[in-house]
């Protein structure tokens, strides 16, 4: 009967261990920049991505990429999956949405795709859409040090601003560049550097914040810095290793890494 009891009492002290361990929280990744610029970096602008960045908006964008796959007679797929599909437009979104179902996608089906796509997240783009945890918080810290505040996304113009405004960000803009907006969009530099021109600072006075390599690639093209969040998308790659000046946890994290410009 000893032998016995002392096997239960290992046998329950593994499982209150095993529970406790699995009960206790993962540290979070740090993440460690390579920056180019000397830091805190003197700006007049910053520049902020949308999907991923200032909007969580995976869940919506799921839910109409779905809907699109089940009018074609397709079964949906999981909101993770579709997740790891944003960040180069609409068009790139909807064709990886159909791959596995009807392969490559020639144009002219990948028009009626878009058109199908379009016309359900006109239905919900905003359903549970909000911004991320310090977004509003940073937005007005940012105008209150005196920056210049633009939004750069590959998100198409006719999505952009009923979103920011839906979601109560678009007041804090001056300047919004959609996917559509330019003949490019990132990881092009053109969308930043149309930025720099139309605020009249030097494109090195700028600080684009994103959540993803074409954010990165774009800064770097332009020739200014750039700061990366960690909990967007990026296409489910992983950030360690990405060229940029500095990750930030949120965005008023933002202003330990850059002053304002004199």
């Amino acid at each position: 009967m000893l032998e016995e009891s002392r096997q239960s009492d290992t046998l329950e002290e593994a499982v209150t261990t095993a529970v406790v361990e699995e009960k206790k929280p993962r540290a979070p990744i740090k993440y460690r920049a390579k920056p180019k610029y000397r830091l805190p970096v003197p700006a007049k602008v910053f520049l902020l991505d949308l999907d991923g960045t200032l909007l969580d908006t995976a869940n919506d964008i799921a839910t109409a990429a779905n809907r699109m796959r089940v009018a074609f007679g397709f079964g949906p797929l999981e909101p993770a999956v579709i997740r790891n599909f944003i960040g180069r437009g609409i068009g790139n979104l909807v064709s990886l949405a159909m791959k596995n179902a009807v392969g490559e996608l020639g144009a002219n089906s990948r028009k009626v795709a878009v058109a199908q796509f379009e016309k359900h997240y006109a239905d919900c783009m905003a359903d549970s859409t909000q911004p991320y945890a310090g977004v509003v918080d940073g937005l007005e810290i940012l105008k209150e040090k005196g920056f210049k505040l633009g939004c750069v996304t590959n998100k198409s113009t006719r999505f952009v601003e009923p979103l920011l405004a839906k979601t109560g960000l678009l007041p804090y803009f001056e300047l919004v560049i959609a996917g559509d907006t330019l003949a490019e969009k990132k990881p092009h530099p053109l969308p930043l550097q149309h930025a720099s021109k139309h605020f009249d600072v030097k494109m090195e006075e700028v600080v684009m914040v994103g959540d993803s390599m074409h954010d990165a690639a774009a800064a770097r093209a332009a020739g200014c810095p750039v700061f990366i969040v960690p909990y967007g998308y990026n296409e489910g790659q992983e950030l360690r290793g990405l060229d940029c000046d500095a990750f930030i946890d949120d965005l008023p994290s933002a202003l330990k890494y850059a002053k304002i410009a004199t």
